[in-house]
This record gives C-alpha cells, structure tokens and sequence, in this order.
C-alpha cells in the first residue's frame, strides 16, 4: 500500500470485524476466516498485515488497552471532585463494555495469545484487568494524596478488589449490563473502610 492511513484503515477494519464477531459468535468461533469474512476482505490480506492469527489478536487486545488511556486519564482528572464512589462507578461501567468484557475473556481462552502478550508486558495477571487494576490505583493514588481516602489505604489492593469484582458483576451477562446502582453498591462496600477512616 502506498501510504500508511490505507494500513491503519485495514488494520481497524480487521479490529472492528473481530470485535463484531467476538460479541456475536464468542472466542470458540473467532477464526482468520470469520474476521475476513466479517469484515468483507479476502482471506489473505488478515496474513499480509500481520505474522498469523495470535499476531493479529495480540494487537487488538493492545488495541483495547490503548484506549485505556485516554479513560485513565478522564478518571484521574476527576480527582479531588464529585464522589470518590461515583467516580470509580462511572470508570467501572465505561471499562467492562461488551467488548471489553469479551476480550478478556478471549485472553484467558487462548493460551498462546496470553503467552504471546506476556512476552511484550513486564506486569503479571491478565492484560486488559491488569492494566485496568493499574488505572483504578493511579486514581486512588491521587484520592489519597488529596485526602479523600485514608493516607495509609492499600491502593493496589483496593483497585484489584474493584477490578476483580466489576468483572465478575458484567461478565456473562449477555449483553445485558448491571445497574449503575448494582455497581455503585458493590464499589462502596470495597471503599467503605478508607472512605470512613479518613474521617476518623
């Protein structure tokens, strides 16, 4: 191709197709055929972009944690304002769309895909949740230096108990996510203490 926009065109094509399918048909049914075919290109020009199929999966879960980004950003900016519940809330309904949630799961399906990203990554876990985990604790971090939170609070802790737990409230749902309240209940009980303690 002559220019590189034509590359990021077809690579978001095949991104966009994937996630398409994933949501659709699941991880057992996410083949190189089903994403040309999703995305209405031949079959090979997945392989002329990409090593083989782990290649191209690996980069749309990459995909998935760069958008991370401009959420930990959003969610670190909200820092020192509204509620400390409401804020994690929110970041927990905008990080477990469906996609999100498929994709993990995708992750802990296929085992060469997950050998695959943790040959790229220094940080243990699960990549999307691991990465998650580190956004949520950026936040507490400065929740903390702003003394809306306890100043001895185990932020690392706390963000893996509220990834952990989010995942498994919007996970299997089929489509259907859980009431901003559900989670606004299960966020409070995981701060409960340091919110309160902070008071002290």
């Amino acid at each position: 191709m002559p220019t590189g926009v034509a590359l990021r065109d077809v690579r978001q094509q095949l991104f966009d197709a994937a996630e398409r399918v994933l949501l659709r048909d699941g991880a057992n049914d996410l083949t190189s055929r089903a994403v040309t075919a999703e995305a209405g290109v031949a079959k090979g020009v997945l392989h002329r972009h990409f090593e083989d199929f782990d290649a191209f999966l690996a980069e749309l879960v990459r995909d998935r944690i760069a958008r991370l980004e401009s959420q930990a950003d959003a969610l670190r900016g909200s820092a020192g304002t509204g509620d400390v519940a409401g804020n994690l809330t929110g970041a927990l309904v905008d990080l477990f769309d469906s996609v999100a949630v498929a994709i993990v799961a995708l992750v802990i399906f296929r085992d060469e895909l997950r050998a695959r990203l943790r040959q790229a990554r220094s940080a243990p876990g699960v990549p999307v949740l691991t990465d998650a985990a580190a956004m949520i604790a950026a936040y507490l971090n400065e929740e903390c230096e702003l003394g809306r939170i306890a100043a001895d609070a185990d932020v690392e802790a706390l963000a893996l108990s509220l990834i952990g737990a989010g995942h498994m409230l919007f996970a299997g749902r089929e489509g259907v996510p859980p009431e901003h309240e559900e989670v606004g209940k299960v966020v409070n009980a995981v701060i409960a203490d340091v919110v309160q303690r902070r008071l002290l």
